[in-house]
């Protein structure tokens, strides 16, 4: 055997390894979804029954119905959506209005005020929980939705910021420049060149912030405290505080509803998501 046929079945068998680890790595992350949806379709005594089923025996559709009804769920559903549309909206804006400034205007000490909004993708959410819960509340704004929606108008996050940013950056300077000539100040300039030249990315931030504000939990959690106002997340888990183990299926069947908005986003919106990764590599 040459030398060249042996690394040529080296490569392939190389490949075939690396095929198989990747299956093994999505059956492993999209095994405990599969069996949601599966044990949604179940009778509890067949959810709990041990050892496990993998199939339903017979597909039943009455989870989904009692489970929309046990809570008030078209309720949860309708806040989740104007919480979630309200915060999407100002990440995509502010945090776009933000990412210019740095992009574009270099004013003294802009690139130490640009380091240290970095660096506070380093911190947990932990660290600033409770001075920010304590500026609500002294604000009275405790049980309402302003103390989610307010920080997405105020900048949108450290890392939506960067990727704008490093878009901004790689649009040629001509732009900005050619506005100038027209007479367009610097917001006009924002508005009516650049940000139409940033669609790929403003579409990439607003996906993601909009599925990270309908799955948030942790926030709400601690900001709301009447039932009318609770999003799907905590709707779910008053369910489950409620029910429990005793009606897992009714359980399951809520959780599939619940996710199908953004699983219907993601594969509509998997593109963008790859452009995200693309613009955070851009040089700075």
């Amino acid at each position: 055997m040459s030398k060249f046929a042996y690394m040529k079945g080296l490569y392939r068998f190389g490949r075939v390894i690396t095929y198989i680890i990747l299956i093994l790595c999505a059956v492993i992350c999209i095994a405990p979804f599969i069996w949601m949806v599966l044990t949604s379709f179940k009778t509890n005594a067949e959810a709990l029954r041990f050892p496990p089923t993998f199939l339903p025996k017979k597909f039943i559709l009455t989870n989904y119905t009692n489970g929309w009804k046990m809570a008030d769920f078209g309720l949860f559903t309708k806040n989740t959506v104007i919480l979630s549309l309200a915060c999407t909206i100002g990440v995509v804006f502010s945090s776009a209005l933000v990412g210019y400034g740095f992009a574009r205007f270099k004013a003294k000490g802009s690139a130490f005020w640009y380091v240290i909004m970095l660096s506070t993708l380093m911190l947990p959410s932990q660290v600033t929980m409770i001075p920010q819960y304590i500026i609500f509340t002294k604000l009275k704004l405790v049980n309402t939705y302003w103390p989610i929606i307010i920080p997405s108008w105020l900048g949108g996050g450290a890392y939506n910021i960067f990727l704008y940013t490093q878009f901004f950056k790689s649009l040629p300077k001509e732009l900005t420049e050619a506005a100038k000539i027209d007479g367009a100040n610097s917001f006009q300039t924002f508005w009516r060149v650049m940000l139409p030249s940033i669609k790929p990315v403003a579409l990439c931030v607003g996906v993601m912030a909009l599925v990270y504000h309908w799955n948030d939990f942790f926030t709400p959690l601690i900001y709301l405290n009447s039932t009318q106002k609770y999003t799907i997340s905590i709707g779910l888990q008053f369910l489950n505080s409620t029910q429990g183990t005793a009606r897992i299926g009714m359980m399951m069947a809520v959780a599939v509803i619940a996710m199908l908005p953004v699983l219907i986003i993601f594969f509509l919106a998997q593109k963008y998501f790859i452009e995200g990764i693309k613009i955070s590599g851009l040089k700075a």
